[in-house]
């Protein structure tokens, strides 16, 4: 219907088709406006700025940035007041949540990392498409084959891909912690957690359960050294989850790891954690599903497409993971699509 409905409406003039191809433009106006600081420049501003005095404070042209900021109020993320013929501009809520920097909810760090790792990387997803693999060779220099030695090929790299998972269960976190009720579960060990933030809102959750993060030796560090609150009270664990044994636990969680991998290997991983977890425990998966009928949801489509372009692996349905659930041993399959970008599978041993 929605298809049949696009192409009737648009035979008489292609509006929707045009935003569509104008979309990376849309893109990179935010991507452009975060990284030259526009968004906390006017978070911190006491009153409305012009063009010429942003330009200043943020050392650009005035021309260049008059032009930015008259796209941004064109897209509703800034305001806009006309004084004596000067336009001065202002934040809305929304960009003071989520784009300024200096916010609790920011995704400022999902930006950059949008901008200067995914957007190059999707500059060759025609090669992506016709050789059926990921392009960090042709974009970075660095091998296809590890694609975490590509995606940590230096600290600094490194950071902005914490920062980017920070970014996602500070807005995603607690929908996915309570999409089932984890409270019988009193060791959880969340497998591959990075900077610890989707670990920090199980423990918020579940405050009489020990949570712990399994991650590399050099993710662990930098999430402690980058990534750690005075408040803490979850735990790191070094080590390397394919090679090494796991601890014991009732529940681990994989939040956005079997995405990243074919299919047999997320099988071996699937059945190592089923036998180092205890009787009656279980696994938790956090992934963005699609749909059994291939119609969507069109964010986890569009992430399948990245991770052809990024990874080895691709955003599935239900179906299968249930499959390599069963496969590996666990039983129950529960699952529970939270309505934003990623959804949980419950299973149990």
């Amino acid at each position: 219907m929605m298809a049949e409905h696009l192409s009737q409406s648009e035979l008489d003039y292609p509006f929707k088709l045009l935003e569509y191809f104008n979309g990376f433009r849309v893109s990179k106006v935010i991507f452009s406006a975060c990284e030259l600081g526009v968004f906390d420049l006017l978070l911190h501003s006491q009153k409305p700025l012009s063009a010429a005095e942003v330009a200043l404070e943020l050392s650009t042209s005035e021309d260049g940035m008059e032009r930015l900021l008259d796209v941004l109020v064109g897209i509703e993320i800034l305001e806009v007041e006309l004084t004596e013929g000067t336009a001065y501009y202002s934040s809305t809520d929304v960009a003071n949540l989520y784009l300024a920097k200096a916010s609790p909810k920011s995704l400022h760090d999902m930006i950059i990392y949008q901008s200067q790792t995914i957007y190059p990387l999707w500059n060759n997803m025609v090669d992506a498409v016709r050789e059926g693999k990921n392009q960090n060779e042709k974009t970075f220099g660095f091998s296809s084959e590890d694609i975490f030695s590509a995606i940590y090929r230096s600290e600094e790299e490194m950071l902005k891909f914490m920062g980017l998972m920070n970014c996602t269960w500070v807005i995603d976190g607690h929908d996915i912690v309570t999409a089932f009720d984890l409270s019988s579960f009193k060791s959880i060990v969340d497998v591959g957690g990075c900077s610890g933030a989707l670990a920090r809102e199980l423990a918020k959750a579940y405050p009489a359960s020990t949570v712990t993060v399994l991650d590399l030796p050099k993710v662990v560090q930098t999430a402690q050294k980058h990534f750690s609150q005075s408040d803490d009270t979850i735990q790191f664990l070094e080590g390397d989850f394919f090679e090494e044994d796991l601890p014991a636990a009732d529940l681990y969680v994989l939040a956005r790891i079997i995405h990243d991998w074919k299919e047999e290997k997320c099988v071996t991983l699937l059945k190592k954690i089923h036998a180092a977890c205890q009787p009656g425990g279980g696994v938790l998966l956090v992934e963005a599903l699609l749909f059994e009928n291939h119609r969507g949801p069109i964010m986890a489509q569009i992430f399948s497409l990245n991770m052809l372009v990024q990874t080895e692996g691709k955003e599935l349905p239900p179906s299968r993971y249930t499959h390599m659930l069963t496969a590996s041993g666990f039983t129950d399959v529960q699952l529970c699509r939270t309505g934003k970008s990623y959804d949980a599978i419950l299973a149990f041993k």
